[in-house]
């Protein structure tokens, strides 16, 4: 248990002009600099018998700086830094390190090799990751949220990031209206007191190719400013006919100590994704999967998704002379996505015909979000307990126009994706929404106990909320406003240390989320409410080198929306009713960091049970394995001509899923899998490194999701190689 800071002194080094002048010059075409703080010492307060100093996590390193596969803290769902032994939750870290190893480039690109994280399988950077059953409808970066929706393209490239955190499970403490699943935060990378930086390439299969420049250092003699530019850019032909997909990132950030106590800090990324959707294979007419080649294409040529996304963030922080600490965070960011694409619409008859569709959306949503807290460590029964209050606000406003059109009828075994020329774009329907959240929260990390942390919080969050969608043809409106004061989410946690290197833990979490489907008098259905019960054991040895944790939860999710049922007990799918009531049981087991100096391992195996307690069974639950596992381990070679050669190797797999159709009653079924990857990295000069990635070693046939009878089916890709370089300066 982390009782007392420690003082951190930065370190200072020499700075070379000529690389001054190198950043300054990366930075100042980039559209929108930032400043951003790295953390000065703390001043310490002197008790009796005890030395309060401010929670010395502040000072964690970035994991680009201490390697390996594992943090020994983090700070999504805490709002504090705490070490992860003292957060009594789900939580696993994705190192900068570990990222690299894997050539990761999207969030949903990482998800997909990580146990306990189900990936609906779609174009990269456009699929939706899931836990415990539940869909990640929000992203934050650095603790400040935006929503992520996968058809919108607004999955975040991962280059402008030091690390991932992800959380399983519910958070409503400081984010009551987030979905069960739980919270995932991105921490950007920052500025260095030493200038630093690499430039990455990759090629690869299906013209496979990536490139990356990443800089840092400061800009000033005193070092009180420093500053990061990254940019990158992937791109492939893709293994699928026409399945072409470019995306880039650009991200600038400065860092200026105000002084030894206060930091202020902005930054800007900007992600660009254009690409030429696939959306997957039809069945037969029974569910059954079809025998498709892997380069079979079966939109159009003229398919296209063109997404942009831009977030600004603000941070500034205060260290005060009693230990206490004050930080106040906000961030702006401004998505668009265009897009229109053909894909089947329905089943494949007997002989061989199906139906092509055509989707539009033109898609603009702007999203705001503030938090300002204040934490303060206090003496109590001779140990150092903490305390957290603060205050957020959350401002969503989305508006998309949407048309749906029947090109033609088709058979699969000539189909050409000439066929159809391009059409004129209509829609049908303008649907806008508006989301406004404000919430006031406190915790509390009480140690009546050297060995023991009692966890108590509550949430008072006002929320008000509307979404309209207007049928453009008749100007039908349908929809309301909805507004929910003053509701109340508690959390309670304990963390008991066993010994040196294991503490049990156990938790409750609460979260309340608004509908916005309506019932069959038009009004907004009740708010889902959920909560998650979870224990464990969290275990961290090597000092911290190496973290494990075996967990148990059990999810409730009541008042989901379900469709009712007529007197014949035919479906009806004009208006809804909050009827549904869900669970979720399961343990999970992951490992992560150093067995040795040389050996590296990240590996997680998760157990889930869905039921439907009431209402129409959640379909989405289906798709979600009973058993997923992943392993990732390498090994550096010391001594010996070899000297720095890395073997790396893991598999990703699960068991059977599923997918049923509610109105036809159709099962589309999948068998599980696993795949396997390889990697070999050598050190050719202390500067570049070589790398050779093969993915699919076993060159598996899988399917990696499946969906409808009409669409949504995707194969697993083939065996693939890649050949990359880095130099580090």
């Amino acid at each position: 248990m982390n009782t007392q800071g420690t003082l951190c002194q930065p370190i200072r080094l020499p700075r070379a002009a000529l690389r001054q002048l190198l950043l300054i010059g990366a930075l100042i075409p980039f559209p929108l600099t930032a400043l951003a703080a790295t953390v000065a010492e703390q001043n310490a307060t002197e008790l009796d018998t005890l030395t309060i100093e401010g929670n010395r996590l502040y000072d964690m390193a970035p994991s680009e700086q201490t390697g390996g596969y594992t943090v020994d803290s983090a700070t999504v769902g805490t709002k504090t830094p705490a070490a992860l032994r003292d957060i009594p939750q789900s939580i696993t870290s994705y190192t900068s390190e570990y990222i690299k190893d894997r050539n990761f480039n999207t969030l949903d690109e990482l998800a997909k090799s990580t146990a306990g994280l189900r990936v609906l399988t779609n174009d990269s950077g456009r699929s939706s990751i899931y836990s415990r059953g539940y869909e990640y409808d929000e992203y934050n970066i650095d603790g400040l949220p935006a929503p992520m929706t996968s058809i919108f393209g607004t999955v975040p490239i991962l280059s402008p990031f030091d690390r991932v955190e992800i959380m399983r499970g519910p958070s409503g403490l400081f984010n009551s209206t987030s979905e069960l699943g739980g919270i995932v935060n991105m921490v950007r990378k920052r500025g260095t007191d030493e200038f630093q930086g690499h430039i990455t390439g990759r090629y690869g299969s299906w013209d496979t190719n990536y490139q990356e420049i990443d800089l840092a250092g400061p800009l000033s003699e005193s070092k009180n400013v420093r500053g990061r530019f990254v940019a990158s850019r992937a791109d492939t032909n893709g293994e699928v006919d026409y399945n072409a997909n470019t995306d880039q990132s650009y991200y600038g950030d400065l860092d200026i100590d105000l002084s030894d106590a206060t930091q202020i800090s902005f930054g800007l990324i900007h992600q660009v994704k254009n690409l030429t959707p696939h959306n997957g294979y039809p069945t037969d007419t029974q569910g059954n999967l079809l025998d498709f080649s892997q380069s079979r294409f079966l939109g159009a040529d003229w398919n296209y998704f063109d997404g942009k996304t831009t977030d600004g963030i603000f941070e500034l922080t205060h260290r005060f002379d009693n230990g206490g600490y004050g930080r106040i965070a906000a961030r702006a960011s401004h998505r668009e996505a265009d897009y229109l694409y053909a894909f089947t619409g329905g089943a494949v008859q007997a002989n061989g015909n199906t139906s092509i569709r055509a989707s539009t959306r033109d898609f603009e949503q702007d999203a705001y979000s503030l938090d300002a807290s204040y934490s303060q460590p206090f003496e109590a029964l001779g140990q150092v307990s903490e305390f957290v209050v603060g205050t957020d606000y959350k401002h969503y406003d989305t508006d998309y126009q949407n048309g749906n059109s029947v090109l033609g009828t088709v058979n699969v075994n000539s189909y050409s994706p000439t066929r159809f020329a391009k059409p004129a774009r209509a829609y049908q329907t303008d649907f806008n929404s508006e989301d406004r959240e404000f919430g006031l929260y406190s915790k509390v990390t009480f140690r009546p106990i050297e060995r023991l942390a009692l966890i108590g919080g509550a949430r008072v969050s006002w929320y008000r909320g509307e979404a309209y969608t207007t049928t453009l043809a008749s100007g039908a409106e349908a929809g309301e406003s909805q507004k929910h004061s003053g509701f109340v989410t508690p959390y309670l946690g304990t963390v008991y240390d066993l010994d040196d290197y294991h503490s049990l833990y156990a938790s409750y979490s609460k979260v309340y989320k608004p509908q916005s489907e309506l019932d069959g008098q038009g009004k907004a259905l009740d708010p889902r409410e959920g909560d998650q019960y979870e224990v464990g054991i969290k275990g961290s040895y090597f000092n911290g080198d190496m973290n494990a944790r075996l967990s148990i939860f059990q999810l409730t999710d009541e008042n989901r929306a379900a469709r009712p049922f007529d007197a014949n007990g035919v479906a009806i799918t004009t208006y809804s009713d909050s009827s549904g009531k869900t669970r979720v049981k399961g343990a999970e087991i992951e490992v992560s960091g150093k067995l040795t100096e040389q050996w590296e391992m990240l590996a997680g195996y998760t157990y889930m049970d869905t039921q439907n307690l009431s209402g129409d069974g959640n379909t989405l639950f289906e798709a979600m394995p009973k058993h997923m596992a992943s392993l990732w381990t390498k090994y550096t070679l010391a001594g010996g001509p070899l000297t720095g050669l890395s073997i790396g190797g893991g598999v990703t797999a699960m068991s059977d899923f599923s997918q049923t159709n509610q109105t036809s009653g159709v099962t589309v079924s999948a068998p599980g899998y696993a795949t396997v990857d390889a990697k070999f990295s050598y050190p050719v000069t202390k500067q570049l490194t070589a790398t050779l990635d093969v993915n699919n070693l076993l060159d598996k046939e899988y399917w990696s999701r499946v969906g409808s009878v009409s669409t949504f089916n995707f194969q697993g890709p083939s065996r693939s190689v890649m050949v990359g370089a880095r130099y580090d300066f």
